[in-house]
């Protein structure tokens, strides 16, 4: 790649500590059903029901709910990714829908997305140290190759990835846990403003999930904005002071995640709650 890709000025949206990072109005996303595991065939689905939710600078929300419940499908519709059927979305103060092409293109290189499934979402055929710095060079440009190989040996190095499997191809070298914080890495070497995880610690263990979180969190402290989307209640309180929970694609509960430990309100939260291990 010679070049970077032509894209406007990453500073042409709002910024300002003022303004919400995030804004979700009513937002409902529908599917048609193609087979009989969602719904009857051709039959109107609603992954997204009638969702608000905002989020400040420097703020962390965390969104559980159990599998099918809408949580993939809202982050990519925060993005523009997923098409909303009712209700907007707005990032930095303007509605995604009316973005233009560009302004799409620069808020989106404002944000950081880290999927599920790290053994899809990874190009299989590059390096490690290639597959993290492969962002970096599609907005910067080859000609700062050597600035991308220093910020992604750091974003690395951070989010403790052995040295020796930097040079190792994605295909077949890495555990699904190493993978996941590849993934991490890659939305995190443009220092996005506002991240969007989907369930960033699946496939880590004890201790390796504590120095991911501890990564994610130190970025939040430096002013960047995230949502983690999870199903498990402890993680969620670990990750972020305030949760949303969701269920059939409507919110159910949200408040502050200590409280809703304590005492849940809704008796969903409540049988989410009843099912975390116990000794």
């Amino acid at each position: 790649m010679s070049g970077a890709i032509d894209s406007p000025n990453l500073t042409s949206l709002p910024s300002s500590p003022e303004d919400a990072v995030l804004r979700v109005n009513e937002l409902g996303v529908r599917f048609k059903a193609h087979s009989g595991l969602f719904g009857r065939p051709g039959e109107d689905v609603w992954a997204v029901k009638s969702l608000s939710l905002s989020l400040e600078r420097g703020e962390t929300l965390s969104v559980v709910g159990e599998s099918g419940s809408g949580k993939t499908t809202l982050l990519r519709a925060l993005l523009g990714l997923a098409a909303p059927t009712t209700g907007s979305v707005e990032l930095w103060g303007r509605s995604v829908a009316a973005m233009s092409y560009d302004e799409r293109l620069a808020a989106r290189r404002r944000c950081g997305y880290m999927p599920q499934d790290p053994y899809s979402s990874l190009p299989p055929t590059l390096t490690v140290l290639g597959a993290v710095m492969e962002p970096w060079i599609i907005v910067h440009g080859a000609g700062r190759r050597e600035e991308g190989m220093e910020r992604a040996r750091s974003t690395l190095s951070e989010l403790k990835l052995p040295e020796e499997v930097w040079g190792a191809r994605v295909r077949c070298s890495l555990s699904g846990g190493q993978r996941q914080r590849v993934a991490a890495a890659r939305a995190l070497i443009l220092s996005p403003e506002l991240l969007l995880c989907d369930e960033p610690t699946a496939m880590q263990d004890v201790s390796t999930r504590g120095e991911v979180l501890e990564v994610l969190s130190r970025r939040v402290a430096e002013g960047m904005s995230m949502i983690l989307v999870t199903h498990d209640l402890l993680l969620a309180r670990r990750a972020a002071s305030r949760a949303l929970v969701l269920r059939g694609g409507s919110a159910v509960e949200e408040g502050l995640t200590a409280d809703m430990l304590r005492n849940p309100s809704h008796p969903y939260t409540r049988a989410l709650l009843s099912a975390l291990p116990r000794l």
